[in-house]
């Protein structure tokens, strides 16, 4: 059972005054980490082991002092020792290291003195063993919490979906295929990210439970997989009271994540290893946004080869949120803080309002934009109730009770909806969220020292499966919907189906000219005609040419909707390998009734580049500044040429 951050800083506060006279490296090095790990409830033997052995790039021998595959490394002097040849030897043994086991964190100590460096986020902790129980949330890596750096582009997702890409391979080449290798790989990836991130606890059962109870041939690895999903899906005073201990370790997940039965796979001693080098890997460090579109990619081997083509990079969708309401609402946040009074009321009333805010994206893909935007709620959630508990906070560190974060945490991935064409990325999707919601509880446990875990999981994100042309929204959203968002499939004219140009063409009631326009443009009405403030991604060429005027007439005069934002003409990129390059706009639309008056205009002197914002009183659907004009709705339309009277 999880200890609480109150008494982990009480045993903190133990063990300082029991080693406050520890000096002597050989002696009491083993003795003061066994007792080091016990704060936090594990025990040092599950996860590390002193002296571990490395041969040095100048092919020197060297022994670790404590070592922690991909987590911790530890280099432990006598007190009063200088740490700075610490920090050389440390660095001498990470580099070599095999890139797998290469840790994130690395401790340096005398007994007295801890300088603790985090690798991935460069940030480097020092205080005196008396000051522990100050500091002791860094440490919060050994109970699988560490918090994250949100790095975009980090290399790690691409690594872990070649992991899983492998294993894909060798259970597909024997016969395993199909919904049942999807769901089977979507329930492992889960497993996966729950060892390393304080899920499952200790850290690194799943992996043990791989390496110690099932065979190396693989005969009797998917059995043994197969009746841990069972317990994952089983509440605790459910299960039989004989249950193996290894498996009675694990929590009960619910979410109907592993609640479908599927067929068992049959394993051999390659596909075992397989899961076992994939189980090796960190997966604290992963992005739910960038993996869930590299993990599809997987499923496939041409989309594989193409490395997540059309992947949608963090810093683009943040350019759809943005201006959407990210930025507004991070205004008005910076607003209230500096409120000298009814502060803490408006802050509470602020809160309210984060929690009560609906998304929907109607082209989700593995819900990269849902993921990202609740990241970044989340963020903004925290920090709010870091402005209205300021007082509280400094109570803590005198040992004062724990915030009550169970109750103070409102926001919920069931204030996110999406529909997906198909079934494997919307089941991604769902799973994705789960991970980021994990990793947002981990990043407010840390931050206010109290640890909170939503497990079992009580609420799901809204994600449908099925065609968002076909399917009426208000079915699958709310009627008061804050936003929709997202990245519709773009398919021009000449290249849709029969299908595809017939729902077009339906959905524009424009007739037979309704075939002229980009498949997105059905996604653009569809938004205008729910009625929420929408921005979505699209090519360019709706902003140019006869699509012009088809489309905007439809959206402004039909629906009533303005152009809030735009970002002219850029390059789009991709996460992976092999980057797609494809010239892309965004477009935020808003309901004429509520529209701001302020337009944001983003213009790309370099289409690679950053942008430049200006501000306008009304945008033109061909993006540009129609502040001046009497009709800023003006578009060119095609007229077939007069005929002379003479030549008729």
């Amino acid at each position: 059972m999880r200890l609480s951050f109150n008494e982990i800083r009480a045993r903190a506060a133990s063990f300082a005054q029991t080693y406050a006279d520890a000096t002597y490296e050989k002696g009491e090095t083993q003795t003061f980490y066994n007792d080091f790990f016990a704060i936090f409830g594990v025990e040092r033997r599950s996860v590390a082991r002193y002296e571990e052995h490395v041969r040095k790039r100048d092919n020197r021998s060297g022994f670790i002092d404590l070592f922690w595959p991909r987590v911790l490394l530890v280099e432990q002097k006598s007190a009063g020792r200088d740490l700075t040849k610490a920090a050389s030897q440390a660095g001498e043994y990470f580099d070599a290291l095999k890139e797998t086991e290469r840790p994130r964190f690395q401790l340096l100590c005398d007994f007295q003195t801890f300088e603790l460096l985090d690798r991935d986020t460069r940030e480097e902790t020092a205080f005196a063993l008396a000051d522990l129980p100050d500091h002791i949330e860094k440490f919060g890596f050994i109970m699988g919490m560490e918090k994250r750096s949100f790095k975009d582009q980090d290399p790690v997702n691409i690594v872990a979906s070649e992991l899983v890409g492998r294993l894909h391979d060798a259970l597909e080449a024997n016969g395993y295929k199909g919904h049942q290798l999807e769901v089977f790989l979507t329930r492992l990836v889960f497993c996966l990210f729950a060892d390393d991130t304080g899920i499952f606890e200790p850290r690194d059962i799943f992996l043990d439970y791989l390496e110690e109870r099932t065979r190396e041939d693989g005969s009797d690895t998917g059995p043994m997989i197969a009746q841990l999903f069972e317990v994952l899906d089983t509440p605790e005073d459910a299960r039989q009271a004989n249950l193996d201990e290894d498996l009675a370790r694990f929590p009960y997940v619910n979410g109907d994540l592993f609640k479908d039965p599927i067929r068992t796979p049959a394993f051999n001693s390659e596909m075992r290893e397989r899961l076992i080098e994939a189980s090796r890997f960190n997966w604290s460090g992963i992005s739910p946004a960038i993996f869930g579109s590299l993990f599809q990619s997987v499923m496939d081997k041409a989309e594989r080869r193409k490395a997540g083509a059309h992947y949608t990079t963090e810093k683009n969708i943040l350019k759809v949120i943005g201006p959407l309401f990210l930025d507004d609402l991070r205004a008005e946040f910076e607003t209230l803080k500096a409120r000298k009074q009814n502060r803490i009321k408006l802050l509470r009333a602020f809160h309210d309002k984060l929690a009560s805010l609906s998304f929907l994206d109607p082209a989700c893909g593995c819900g990269n934009f849902l993921i990202i935007t609740y990241r970044e709620l989340r963020l903004l959630e925290i920090e709010v109730l870091r402005e209205i508990y300021r007082t509280e906070l400094a109570r803590m560190k005198g040992g004062a009770t724990e915030l009550p974060l169970q109750s103070l945490l409102k926001l919920d991935v069931d204030q996110f909806y999406g529909i997906e064409f198909s079934e494997f990325p919307a089941r991604i999707a769902e799973t994705a969220m789960w991970m980021m919601d994990h990793i947002m509880n981990t990043q407010a446990s840390l931050e206010f020292g109290a640890a909170f875990l939503r497990i079992p999981l009580r609420k799901s994100p809204n994600i449908v499966y099925a065609d968002a042309l076909e399917t009426d929204w208000a079915t699958v959203a709310p009627g008061d919907l804050s936003y929709i968002i997202g990245n519709p499939p773009f398919i021009g004219a000449k290249y849709q189906s029969d299908e595809q140009r017939a729902q077009v063409r339906d959905i524009a009631a424009l007739g037979k000219s309704g075939g002229t326009l980009d498949y997105v443009c059905a996604w653009f009405i569809k938004a205008a005609m729910f009625g929420a403030p929408t921005a979505f991604v699209s090519t360019n060429s709706i902003t140019q040419g006869e699509q012009v005027a088809q489309l905007w007439p439809i959206l402004f005069d039909r629906y009533g909707f303005e152009i809030a934002f735009a970002h002219r003409t850029f390059a789009w990129g991709s996460e992976a390998r092999g980057k797609a390059a494809v010239h892309v706009v965004v477009l935020g639309m808003e309901p004429r009734a509520t529209a701001r008056k302020d337009r944001r205009l983003f213009s790309y002197p370099d289409i690679k580049g950053d942008p430049i914002e200006t501000r306008h009183t009304a945008i033109s659907p061909y993006l540009i500044d129609a502040s001046t004009l009497a009709n800023p709705h003006l578009v060119v339309k095609e007229t077939s040429p007069l005929i002379h009277p003479i030549c008729g």
